[in-house]
C-alpha cells in the first residue's frame, strides 16, 4: 500500500494538504462533520467508538493553506465514506487514496457526494435508499403491548425471526447477534407471542453521542399489518429521543416508508452505496 501519512496537492494560489488524522484532530473533525450530523452518523459513530489508531480504521482529512478542514474520508476495513460540505470541492485526492487499497471496495454516503466517485470503480453495483430522520416523538403512538429489550439469551430467537424475512439478503449469525447485544453495538426491542416467539423487532446500531440508526425492523409475515411494528418502533424511538438523540433510518420499501413517515420520520436525502464487482 503506497500511502504516505501526509502529502501535498498544489493548486494555483495555495496548497491543499491531505493528512491521515490522529486523535489530536478529533474536535476539529467532529465539528466539521456536525454540519450534517445525520448524514455523517457512521463516521461520527466510528470515531467515537474506535478512535484514530486502529488498524482496520483510518480517517483522512483535506485542509487548505489556512488549516481549514475541507473534506473527510473514513476507511473501515474496505468500506469508505467520503464527506465534503461543499459539493464544488475537488475529490481527486480521496479517489487516489481509495484506489491505493487492494481488494473489492464499498463506497457509500450522500448521493450527491458519491456520484463524484463512480468513475474509480471499473464495475460496481449501485444501491440507493431513502435517508430519513426523526427528531420529535409527537407522532409516535402509544404502546399497548409488552415490549422487551433483547438480552444475549434472545439471540437465537432473533435469528429465527430474521431468517424468515425475505427482504433481508444478509443475515447475521446467532453468535454475531449475541456478541453485538453484549457489547451494546446493537440494541433491539421486540414483541413476542403467547409461545414466546419474537414476532416483531426494531433495532438500533451506529449509536453515537448525538444520534443512532434504526435497522432491522421486521415483522413475521402472519403478524403484519396489525400494528405491531408501529408500536415496537415507537417505543424504541421514544426512548432514544428522550435521551436527546436523533433517530435515522434507510428504507427502499414504499410500504415501510409510509409507516416511517406516519410516525414522524422526514426524508433528508438519498444514501448511495457502490459495491465493486
Amino acid at each position: 500500500m503506497n500511502i504516505y501519512n501526509l502529502y501535498f496537492e498544489l493548486y494555483i494560489g495555495g496548497i491543499f494538504i491531505i493528512l491521515k488524522l490522529s486523535k489530536g484532530y478529533r474536535e476539529k473533525v467532529l465539528n466539521y462533520l456536525s454540519k450534517e450530523p445525520n448524514v455523517n452518523l457512521f463516521i461520527i459513530g466510528d470515531i467515537e467508538q474506535h478512535g484514530f489508531d486502529k488498524e482496520f480504521q483510518e480517517i483522512w482529512g483535506k485542509f487548505d493553506e489556512k488549516n481549514n478542514l475541507k473534506g473527510v474520508l473514513l476507511r473501515y476495513l474496505n468500506n469508505f465514506i467520503p464527506y465534503i460540505s461543499d459539493l464544488n470541492e475537488d475529490v481527486s485526492d480521496f479517489k487516489s487514496l481509495i484506489n491505493s487499497y487492494k481488494g473489492k471496495k464499498i463506497i457509500s454516503g450522500k448521493e450527491s457526494i458519491i456520484n463524484k466517485f463512480k468513475d474509480i470503480l471499473p464495475e460496481f453495483e449501485e444501491k440507493t435508499t431513502h435517508l430519513c430522520e426523526l427528531k420529535s416523538n409527537n407522532n409516535l403512538i402509544q404502546c399497548n403491548y409488552n415490549i422487551k429489550e433483547a438480552r444475549e439469551e434472545d439471540a437465537q430467537k432473533i435469528y429465527e425471526l430474521m431468517d424468515t424475512i425475505d427482504e433481508f439478503s444478509v443475515k447475521e449469525s446467532v453468535n454475531t447477534i449475541r456478541s453485538r447485544i453484549k457489547d451494546n453495538s446493537k440494541i433491539a426491542y421486540y414483541i413476542e407471542n403467547e409461545n414466546k416467539d419474537i414476532i416483531t423487532i426494531a433495532q438500533i446500531t451506529a449509536e453515537n453521542s448525538k444520534s443512532a440508526m434504526v435497522v432491522g425492523v421486521a415483522t413475521k409475515n402472519e403478524y403484519r399489518e396489525q400494528g405491531y411494528m408501529s408500536q415496537c418502533l415507537s417505543k424504541l424511538c421514544n426512548d432514544f429521543i428522550n435521551m436527546g438523540k436523533t433517530l435515522c433510518l434507510f428504507y427502499d420499501n414504499p410500504k415501510a416508508g409510509k409507516i416511517y413517515h406516519r410516525l414522524g420520520f422526514k426524508e433528508i436525502g438519498i444514501w448511495t452505496m457502490l459495491l465493486e464487482k
